[in-house]
């Protein structure tokens, strides 16, 4: 009620700024934090919602996805692809934070030759378990661990799952350092990779310098240096046209063809049966579990989960864009 005695009519607010769909690939410089650049862009942007899908270390350059207004719906598909590093390792020298922008906190004279490192590699391929850097986001008893550690505070973090699918040594350009090239899935951390390799190699280390190459279906071929973006001061908002389509995102989320009444049953919500597609089951799709991209013709549908001999939908397409399944 209002002093007057009257009833108050509550508005919603209209978000600000203007409505902008779409994935923008930036090439992140180094010096600057992932959520410095959405902030950024954004501002350039003058969207309404916009998002990143997945962090950069402030020392690291590379591809990095924002996401803007429906495009923010896709980011966990976009998390969960396949990502490609660049690093270089300085042995030697053990920093708090794993990498260059840390603290030395230890030191080795050993410098292990290029076959160690090489017989060393394949211990970290394939599904392994990975201790965090404690400088890293992860949440202990609702406090980030890169906060605690700043506070001087003992961070002790668990191992966790990590797929690694290409570790390589690529150069070796002197003693000190190393250059490798990693493929890796969903959370797995350059700067464990790093120390942990230092470590099996009888050292110390740290990365030096990180370049990410790929976030899923976004290359570097396709990313735009942020200081040519614009937009702020007395330059003019950068074109819509540096934008991709919102589906771009999941495109390397296999494809399974439906017919038009298929597609109709699937948004009314019908389960399919995966021995009724048998055939048209991508060969990359799990049927434990993994996603596919349901098309009718070149027109999508949807995502699709394939799980206890089913197919359901998991987010289909509006037109307010790709929406999630009651």
């Amino acid at each position: 009620m209002s002093a007057n005695g009257k009833p108050r009519h509550h508005r919603h607010r209209k978000p600000k700024g203007r409505v902008v769909d779409g994935w923008l690939i930036i090439d992140k410089p180094s010096g600057i934090g992932s959520t410095d650049v959405v902030a950024k862009v954004k501002r350039a942007f003058d969207a309404q919602k916009c998002g990143h899908g997945g962090t950069l270390d402030p020392l690291a350059t590379g591809v990095l996805p924002i996401a803007l207004g429906t495009a923010t719906k896709t980011v966990p598909y976009v998390m969960d692809g396949t990502k490609s590093y660049r690093f270089t390792l300085r042995f030697g020298d053990l920093r708090d934070t794993d990498d260059a922008d840390g603290k030395t906190i230890e030191t080795s004279e050993a410098r292990p030759t290029d076959e160690a490192i090489r017989a060393a590699l394949p211990a970290f391929i394939g599904d392994i378990m990975q201790i965090p850097p404690i400088y890293s986001a992860i949440k202990l008893g609702g406090e980030r661990a890169y906060d605690l550690a700043r506070e001087g505070q003992i961070v002790e973090l668990q191992p966790r799952p990590a797929r690694v699918d290409r570790f390589e040594l690529e150069s070796r350009p002197d003693a000190d350092t190393a250059v490798f090239l990693v493929e890796s899935g969903k959370g797995v951390y350059m700067r464990s990779l790093a120390r942990d390799l230092a470590r099996a190699v009888g050292t110390v280390g740290h990365i030096a310098a990180l370049r990410r190459m790929r976030v899923g279906p976004f290359h570097e071929a396709a990313a735009i240096p942020l200081d040519k973006l614009g937009g702020s001061g007395d330059t003019p908002p950068p074109s819509l046209d540096l934008l991709l389509p919102v589906a771009t995102a999941l495109a390397d989320i296999p494809a399974l063809a439906l017919t038009e009444a298929e597609a109709m049953r699937l948004m009314q919500g019908q389960a399919f049966s995966l021995v009724d597609l048998m055939g048209r089951i991508p060969g990359a799709a799990s049927p434990d579990g993994g996603l596919v991209r349901a098309m009718a013709g070149e027109r999508f549908v949807g995502l699709c989960r394939l799980d206890s001999g089913l197919m359901r939908a998991e987010r289909l397409v509006s037109q307010e864009g790709l929406q999630p399944v009651a």
